[in-house]
């Protein structure tokens, strides 16, 4: 089979043939339709994940068609559609695999980095880690929802957000684009932020209210002065730095969700958290019913990313572009 491969770390992607994989037991064998092009795959050829293996074949964006069953896999059956997510496996017997938070296991096995993922023709998966595509969902388009939506669904829902809530998102790319989309479609009220107002008309086209240029000013200062601060702020930009800004931004009992971030640690002013009981944390993308969760209420309310298909011969200069800044919509690789 035709396949992307990282080789080693701070090693470009090699395209090569390999030898279609086995499914072993409790796994199956996918035939992949598409896959996502996101920026933890490049964060993976630059070096920044130390519990990496090398050689792996990157992407974890995946959809497709099963084809084989190995032992002990009942489910799911030989032709269903299917997407693969970030979260390859878990331990399955520690606290959280058992109460159904198996992000969140220890012993987690990320795709496209610990385990081989979809930049190739065919992919194994363990079969109780797959979600069956809803009905009537595109699976090319809805690739990008394996990382980007379900890290953006999960992360709005871990921090809290209701209809009403007062919601700002940094960053209007992938993550971005869809955090805006999901907290429109439950009724929260939606501020985005970035950089310059390049991107101003198309958050107010997927439902933003307003949109801050954090070149203009203070995003704290303007998010306080559109509605008394936010409930919620998710980060979706690859930048500690503009989360951390955006903080002053906050209402009381406010939540800053981490969903991307640099390599800069985080600093935060301890005073105004405790007065007026901030909080912050991060989302590591989520579990199996995360995920059916998001594909369900995106299928539901017409919600898919806007991407544009490229091959797999096409995706070092897809990683070259968004390396530079200049990703543009997410790409996603189609097989044909």
């Amino acid at each position: 089979m035709r396949a992307g491969l990282a080789t080693a770390a701070k090693e470009p992607l090699s395209l090569t043939d390999l030898d279609v994989p086995e499914a072993g037991p409790d796994e199956v064998l996918v035939k992949i339709i598409a896959c996502g092009v996101c920026y933890t795959d490049l964060g993976l050829l630059q070096g920044h994940y130390p519990f990496a293996r090398f050689p792996v074949v990157p992407g974890h964006e995946v959809t497709g068609t099963v084809v084989a069953t190995g032992p002990g896999a009942t489910w799911p059956p030989v032709g269903t559609t299917v997407g693969a997510q970030f979260l390859h496996d878990s331990c399955g017997h520690c606290e959280y695999c058992r109460r159904g938070d198996q992000i969140l296991c220890r012993e987690k096995r990320i795709t496209g980095i610990m385990t081989d993922g979809g930049y190739a023709e065919y992919a194994v998966f363990k079969a109780g880690f797959v979600t069956e595509l809803p009905a009537g969902l595109d699976p090319v388009a809805a690739a990008p929802l394996m990382c980007a939506g379900i890290t953006a669904f999960n992360g709005l829902r871990q921090a809290g957000m209701t209809p009403g809530s007062r919601v700002a998102v940094i960053g209007t790319g992938g993550v971005g684009a869809l955090a805006i989309r999901y907290a429109a479609a439950v009724g929260a009220r939606v501020a985005a932020i970035g950089r310059s107002r390049h991107g101003e008309d198309r958050a107010k086209e997927l439902g933003a209210e307003i949109f801050v240029a954090t070149d203009e000013g203070d995003p704290g200062e303007a998010l306080q002065k559109w509605a008394q601060g936010a409930d919620v702020i998710l980060s979706a930009a690859p930048s500690t730095a503009a989360a951390q800004a955006a903080f002053g931004g906050l209402a009381p009992d406010g939540t800053l969700v981490l969903c991307g971030y640099g390599p800069e640690p985080l600093t935060l002013p301890t005073q105004p958290m405790v007065l007026n009981r901030l909080h912050a944390m991060a989302n590591p993308s989520g579990s199996p019913h995360d995920l059916r969760d998001t594909l369900e209420f995106s299928a539901a309310r017409g919600i898919l990313p806007e991407f544009k298909p490229i091959t797999l011969d096409e995706a070092p200069a897809a990683l070259d572009a968004m390396a530079q800044g200049h990703g543009g919509v997410r790409s996603v690789i189609t097989f044909g």
